[in-house]
């Protein structure tokens, strides 16, 4: 089976335990208004333009005869400053598999292993379903929002070691204010999760004024009990990916 990737991270000790690798799936439910991987919320390849680099020769309008070009209007090739890229590929199940396992010895040895972000891996789930398979001898991660339906939600996280969990805003109106969805599902999955006996950690990002506040941390703490908590600092440099993909950031 095939999915969408935008990415793959080598060395990360930021997605879980150890050394890992991290895959990061295209598509996502929520539009997050301070996400920092927009290139992750279209479930299709996009074309990024480094705008800074671009001296405005319009070499890449040239008409050319590159299959992977056409869907974009562009030659991807032309370009003299290397400002063109493409955000997002198609790859077997069993493919990607092969290429994150020729570390495997390493990623053991160091503790570490596999994470799948995104994106929401959960918008892919017989994908994710099918790699988790293939991905056998590893340790494995998802992080994940949680907004899938509870039947997909517990079968794709039943076939990991460690799942990082995402409790953004708990309030639900803030929540789809600043997040374009609805948090009851998330929060039933977040129940379901505290029960399974999944190793796991709740991630929440700090977002000046908006998931920062004390009553929304202490109400998210509250939610939690006794599991661990992480928060993620803001990144303030977020914004220039959005220029490349020609979107708005809108904080």
């Amino acid at each position: 089976m095939k999915g969408t990737i935008f990415d793959i991270k080598e060395l990360s000790v930021h997605d879980g335990p150890g050394c890992r690798i991290t895959v990061f799936l295209k598509g996502c439910p929520l539009r997050c208004k301070w996400c920092h991987n927009p290139e992750g919320l279209d479930s299709k390849p996009q074309l990024m333009i480094q705008k800074n680099g671009c001296v405005d020769c319009k070499m890449c309008y040239a008409p050319c005869n590159h299959p992977e070009c056409k869907p974009f209007g562009r030659c991807l090739h032309t370009c003299p400053n290397g400002c063109l890229k493409v955000s997002g590929k198609e790859i077997e199940a069993s493919e990607l598999a092969e290429i994150l396992l020729k570390n495997a010895d390493f990623l053991n040895a160091t503790g570490g292993g596999i994470t799948i972000s995104g994106g929401e891996p959960l918008m892919q789930p017989d994908f994710v379903l099918e790699l988790a398979e293939k991905l056998s001898g590893v340790h494995k991660a998802i992080q994940t929002s949680g907004f899938a339906t509870e039947e997909v939600y517990q079968k794709v996280i039943g076939k990991f070691d460690y799942i990082m969990q995402d409790i953004k805003l708990v309030d639900s109106e803030l929540h789809k204010k600043y997040t374009g969805v609805d948090n009851e599902v998330i929060l039933r999955n977040i129940q379901w999760l505290k029960n399974s006996g999944k190793e796991h950690i709740f991630r929440m990002p700090l977002i000046p004024g908006i998931t920062d506040t004390p009553e929304n941390k202490a109400t998210a703490i509250e939610i939690v009990g006794e599991n661990n908590i992480e928060f993620l600092d803001y990144n303030p440099l977020t914004g220039a990916k959005y220029e490349m993909l020609g979107m708005k950031y809108e904080l």
